[in-house]
This record gives structure tokens, sequence and C-alpha cells, in this order.
């Protein structure tokens, strides 16, 4: 694995060949981007259209891409630009909220096994331990556990101090704990 720094250089240079007229630049960008925005997509709650969600943001950062400073990693930067997505998109669906019919075929009838139920209820504990956190919370939670980001680029992303997100993390960490033990 490459240190953050290589790539950031690595970014640099392909951002300086995508603007020069590269196309294949961009595409190295995307591939090497889009696995992390989607699982941070996820991880956020967005389940239904991500890949919509990845590629407008890349469709977003690339329209951009002339405000880009550099002052923080491209990674940085993108995760920025895909949480301002989701936010929309929430607002959005707050305004026009509709009722989900549930099918019966949705409902989970049978176990395989005893030990599929038991991972099943401990991932439905921590999932809902985790959906209880609050906004920030929950971000900051997700953005350190799932995508391993420093609290550096977690401030940046999330808009905070690199301290007030470890504060946020260690509040995060201690409540899922405690929801999941009771």
């Amino acid at each position: 694995m490459t240190s953050g720094s290589q790539s950031d250089d690595t970014d640099r240079e392909l951002i300086e060949r995508w603007k020069a007229g590269d196309s294949r630049a961009a595409t190295q960008l995307v591939s090497r981007h889009a696995d992390a925005l989607a699982r941070f997509a996820a991880s956020s709650g967005e389940w239904g259209e991500i890949e919509e969600l990845v590629q407008d943001t890349f469709v977003r950062a690339f329209s951009s891409m002339g405000s880009f400073r550099g002052e923080s990693s491209l990674r940085t930067w993108l995760f920025t630009i895909e949480r301002r997505l989701m936010l929309d998109r929430r607002r959005s669906e707050r305004r026009q909220r509709t009722t989900v019919p549930v099918e019966p075929s949705d409902a989970v009838t049978e176990y395989d096994a005893l030990d599929a139920m038991l991972a099943e209820e401990a991932e439905s504990r921590v999932r809902k331990a985790v959906e209880a956190l609050s906004p920030t919370q929950k971000e900051v939670f997700t953005l350190r556990v799932e995508q391993g980001m420093s609290y550096k680029e977690i401030a940046e992303i999330v808009g905070t101090t690199e301290g007030a997100a470890r504060v946020h993390y260690h509040n995060a960490m201690h409540a899922v704990k405690e929801s999941v033990s009771d």
C-alpha cells in the first residue's frame, strides 16, 4: 500500500494529465477512488443508486477541477463533494416523503444455521447503534472505521476541527459499544 503523500502526488499528476487532455487520467482517478466513495455512501445509509451518487460525485469534481487548489488530498475533496450530494438528496427526499410498501417476500422467515442468525443479530445491533448516532457522529465514525481516514481528513470533510472529530469519534464509539452490550 502506498503512503498518503505518494498517493496524493500520483493524484496530482493524474489531474495535470487530465487537464492537459488525457482522458485516460480521468479513468484512472475514477478507478482509484470509486470503491471508497461507494463504501462511504453505503455506510452513510445511501442504499439506493450508489453508483449514480459516485458518478455524480465525479461529474461535479471534474467540472470543478479548476477550483481544486490541492490544499487537501483529492480523496478528501471527493468525499466532501459526495457528502454534500448526500445531504442534498436527503433534503430533497424529506420534502417529498413517500411510503414504501413492504412485500411479504422481503421478510426473512428462516435461518440456515445458528451462526448465520447470531451474526445477523450482531450486525443488526451494530447497525441500529450506528443509526442512533447523531448525523455528525455517524459520519465521523463511518469515515474513521470503514474508510480508515485520519482525523485531519475527517475534519476537512465534515467541516470541523481535528480535535472535534476526535471527540465525535470517541463519543460515537462509546455509544455504539454501550448500545451493543445492552
